[in-house]
């Protein structure tokens, strides 16, 4: 089925307004994504391009930018969500628990919720067998922490025209790539619906800083000016505001103070919760329930 198939156009107007528990006014959901990227393959992001202008294999410096992020930058990034009291979502290959067992073991050992990212970092158009490449990811994750992922992302959400079928047939139950929505929705899969949370395309260091290559000031005024308007919104109705950030760009030196800034603005606002993506579809869930009644 095409994404029209699957999800009757709805204008947010037109629908009765979701709401929150009581003193929560605005949910934010944070995202950190960890991934497996094999010097086999061309890297799937390029901080340096390659002199002649053409991919070459290995791919030393490229893997080495990723690696720094996995080696330090998520240890930044730990202590500042560790010094708010935040547990994110962690959007993760399924293979990070080999690759990496030290920073598997961190968000684990810390009640993170892991979310399906396929098994490495390879998009989902490239996988030879698409439900082997699902299974596998899922299959792992739950081997390590002993619960089965109910979320899912693909590599830079990446999904073919068969992907959520296949997700629901292997048991997940909400997904980030289709950011369509400020809300929650349901789409259609062959195996009952499929809850889409709203994953930030934007307020997301990856197109801020590695794709349009902004300051990163841009980084914090996007993702300051995108929560004031949320926040002023979810007045009238529930209102989420998600932030997406990669080891080998926020953990950084020089990027480190500007999610922390990110941070520590979203959190000195009354009614704002953390939430993980799987709390998300608890409450939703929940809401949709009682509206029927």
């Amino acid at each position: 089925m095409k994404p029209t198939e699957r999800s009757a156009y709805s204008a947010i107007v037109d629908r009765p307004p979701l709401r929150l528990p009581q003193g929560v006014r605005l949910v934010a959901w944070p995202i950190l994504n960890v991934e497996v990227w094999e010097i086999e393959r061309p890297m799937p992001r390029q901080a340096l391009v390659a002199p002649t202008g053409a991919v070459l294999l290995p791919d030393v410096a490229n893997w080495s930018w990723h690696e720094y992020g996995m080696r330090v930058g998520f240890w930044r990034l730990k202590a500042v969500l560790d010094r708010f009291g935040i547990r994110p979502t962690l959007s993760i290959n399924g293979k990070v628990p080999e690759a990496y067992p030290r920073v598997a073991a961190a968000a684990r050992d810390g009640g993170w919720e892991f979310m399906g990212h396929n098994y490495v970092q390879v998009p989902m158009h490239k996988v030879e067998n698409e439900r082997e490449a699902i299974h596998r990811c899922l299959d792992a994750l739950e081997k390590y922490t002993g619960k089965r992922p109910v979320g899912w992302l693909g590599p830079g959400l990446t999904e073919t025209y068969d992907t959520p079928d296949l997700l629901a047939e292997a048991g997940v139950k909400y997904i980030g790539d289709w950011a369509y929505d400020d809300e929650p929705t349901e789409i259609a899969t062959k195996h009952g619906p499929l809850v889409t949370l709203p994953y930030p395309i934007e307020i997301n260091d990856i197109p801020v800083l590695a794709i349009q290559h902004h300051p990163s000031e841009v980084f914090v005024r996007k993702a300051c000016d995108a929560f004031d308007r949320l926040y002023l919104e979810s007045a009238e109705r529930a209102k989420f505001f998600s932030i997406a950030f990669h080891p080998y760009l926020s953990g950084t030196p020089h990027q480190i103070k500007y999610f922390e800034t990110v941070i520590e603005y979203v959190s000195r606002f009354p009614g704002v919760a953390f939430w993980t993506g799987e709390q998300i579809l608890e409450w939703y869930r929940s809401a949709r329930a009682a509206g029927k009644k």
